[in-house]
């Protein structure tokens, strides 16, 4: 499971929410939107150096579709 990477919504929001137990909060989803777009961030490089930039942008539409969700 650890090698697991999401290819959809509901793959990505189970990961999150049920096997890492993270709320999807307004605040939490905005600082994650922030970081995903602020390319000196080292957790974000480090991402893009593991996924690639393609996970990046689609994970960081995952998270302004989880916004849409809860704003």
């Amino acid at each position: 499971m650890s090698d697991f990477i999401p290819s959809t919504y509901d793959e990505w929001h189970h990961c999150i929410t049920e096997i890492c137990g993270i709320p999807l909060t307004e605040a939490y989803i905005r600082k994650r939107i922030d970081a995903l777009n602020n390319h000196r961030d080292y957790m974000t490089t480090r991402f893009v150096e593991l996924y690639g930039e393609s996970q990046r942008q689609q994970t960081l539409a995952w998270f302004e579709q989880a916004l849409s969700e809860v704003a």
